[in-house]
């Protein structure tokens, strides 16, 4: 049997039916356009270390980042693992396979300066789904889950947010359509205090609303995920600040959260990370500061 034949049956009998529908369409999207190309037409017994190793340089090569290529090699040892427990092939390499090294990406957060621009341009602008950039950054949303947030998610005599479903473009029968779907992971359901100072803007912004979406702009339905990053990038661009991607601003809110002085575990909960190592791995230079504070009284008792 050919690897492309093989592919095409683990995408349909075991992936269509074991995962979330974006992450079939992802999957088959990785296979259609890099695996099969590239080494659809080996068979199954002829997929070897090498063959395999060479398939992961050439991906390097081609410039894509470690992560990317990582994901890659995931899905052919997923698929090569199950061809092997269901005898269509006696051994599989991917474990045999020298990855590329995933550096970990620099946390980028905005200014305090930076922020106050931002949150003074929004306040200034009569444009109500731009408070979705606010509401992310005292609250730490993804943006996902910023566009897929409804007002029956906010409780407003709790003074709560809760979060049980996130958003994406899909691809689907030939063009991005928003898709919502529950968080990958359960930590990501949670529910956030909204800070007292915010609540008379959300109040003042579910009088506007048009749908049940909490930012929708003139669609009841709301809005897209690429659509609101090009809505942000404008609103940096307008004010001359650097261009940072959107969840710079869920760094930007852990980052303040931080130098008020949060407790890591209560920041981890709040941002829906795994545990609080994550969270303590991820900002641990944003305590420099504190760390600093922190010293320099030590240091008051010096002689």
């Amino acid at each position: 049997m050919k690897y492309k034949e093989w592919l095409n049956e683990w995408l349909d009998y075991y992936v269509k039916s074991t995962t979330k529908e974006r992450t079939y369409n992802k999957y088959r999207r990785i296979v259609e356009n890099h695996i099969t190309p590239a080494l659809g037409n080996y068979e199954m017994d002829e997929l070897t270390a090498n063959v395999l190793q060479r398939f992961t340089v050439n991906l390097t090569e081609k410039g894509l980042s470690a992560n990317t290529v990582n994901v890659f090699l995931s899905v052919i040892k997923s698929s090569l693992r199950r061809a092997v427990l269901f005898g269509i092939t006696d051994k599989e390499y991917s474990s045999a396979i020298v990855r590329p090294k995933v550096r970990e990406k620099r946390v980028e957060c905005f200014s305090k300066d930076e922020q106050k621009k931002i949150e003074s341009y929004i306040s200034a602008k009569d444009k109500p789904k731009l408070f979705g950039i606010v509401l992310c950054l005292y609250t730490g949303l993804r943006i996902g889950e910023l566009l897929a947030l409804e007002w029956s998610d906010i409780d407003l005599s709790k003074g709560t947010i809760s979060i049980s479903k996130t958003c994406q473009d899909s691809w689907i029968n030939g063009q991005y359509v928003k898709a919502i779907d529950t968080p990958k992971t359960e930590c990501s359901q949670r529910t956030i205090p909204i800070p007292k100072q915010l609540m008379a803007r959300i109040k003042d912004q579910r009088k506007l609303a048009n749908g049940s979406f909490v930012i929708s702009g003139k669609s009841a339905y709301g809005i897209g995920v690429r659509s609101y990053q090009r809505t942000f990038e404008t609103l940096l661009k307008n004010l001359n600040i650097p261009h940072k991607g959107f969840h710079s601003l869920r760094h930007t809110f852990a980052t303040r959260a931080l130098e008020c002085g949060m407790d890591i575990k209560t920041l981890s909960e709040i941002l829906g990370h795994t545990n609080a190592s994550i969270t303590l791995k991820r900002y641990a230079h944003s305590m420099l500061e504190h760390k600093t504070e922190m010293m320099n009284r030590v240091g008051k008792f010096l002689l």
